[in-house]
């Protein structure tokens, strides 16, 4: 129930700030219609790229959109823990009868919550209205993509996890930041659907972690993912995020042994 109760909380504590995230709807609505309009050229002219269809592309979108804040795709860290370490409030935490990485990981479920209501729901209904977009009839698949994306945010906070614990050792880890940020962009399929990706290429950019993200999410919304297919890109998200959260408790290990060797 304690972690229950910081997911609560970190969810009640982003509804306060309402202007920002009005400010983010509008931002990803507007950016929104920047991309749509730049995959309708694409797809005049290459039809049946990477296997999707133009309707397909436009819900590729605008399910990137809505999941850009849920997911945290594009931040390379936890800022907050990251400036804890920093100033060595983490002291506190670790004195917490609570587990550290437990305790962020439901804070930032709580934060996905309101940003998938807020940041996620609003953009795809106005993609929606504007556009032909292949939206599944099947509330049965609504709700994989709901597992998906909930799967894709516990990747999400795995990968930014470690780079917020690379600050234990690293003056300042805003550089490993960007760069993870530009990656997870980049091999999400934020930019570029990872399937329209040339050969091999594509092939190596869905096995990465940051695939889990949006690429697999989006695939079972627009109806790519199906059977066995869905239940590879279920256990594939699953796997990702047991291997990345084992890593983060071996680094959150190691972290904690160097504070306690220096007084912290």
């Amino acid at each position: 129930m304690l972690y229950v109760a910081v997911a609560a909380g970190s969810f009640r504590r982003y509804a306060t700030y309402r202007s920002a995230t009005v400010a983010g709807v509008a931002t990803n609505t507007v950016f929104g219609f920047i991309v749509a309009y730049t995959y309708l050229a694409l797809w005049d002219q290459r039809p049946h790229l990477g296997g999707y269809g133009q309707a397909q592309a436009l819900t590729f979108v605008w399910a990137g959109q809505a999941l850009l804040a849920v997911a945290m795709i594009a931040t390379g860290g936890l800022d907050e823990l990251q400036d804890r370490i920093r100033s060595g409030d983490i002291a506190v935490d670790l004195y917490r009868p609570a587990d550290l990485q437990l305790w962020w990981l439901a804070a930032d479920l709580g934060r996905a919550g309101l940003q998938m209501i807020g940041r996620g729901v609003v953009p795809l209904a106005v993609g929606a209205l504007a556009f032909p977009l292949a939206l599944p009839g099947n509330p049965l698949t609504w709700g994989w993509f709901l597992v998906s994306a909930l799967l894709g945010v516990v990747v999400s906070f795995a990968l930014r996890y470690l780079v917020a614990l690379s600050a234990f050792w690293l003056l300042d880890s805003s550089g490993l930041a960007l760069v993870s940020g530009l990656s997870c962009m980049f091999f999400s399929g934020m930019v570029l659907p990872l399937r329209v990706f040339p050969g091999g290429f594509a092939d190596l950019a869905q096995l990465l972690p940051w695939a889990a993200l949006l690429q697999v999410p989006a695939d079972v919304l627009i109806g790519v993912r199906t059977g066995g297919a869905l239940l590879r890109g279920l256990a594939f998200q699953v796997a990702w995020a047991a291997a990345l959260l084992a890593l983060g408790r071996l680094m959150q290990s190691a972290a904690t042994r160097k504070v306690v060797v220096h007084g912290g």
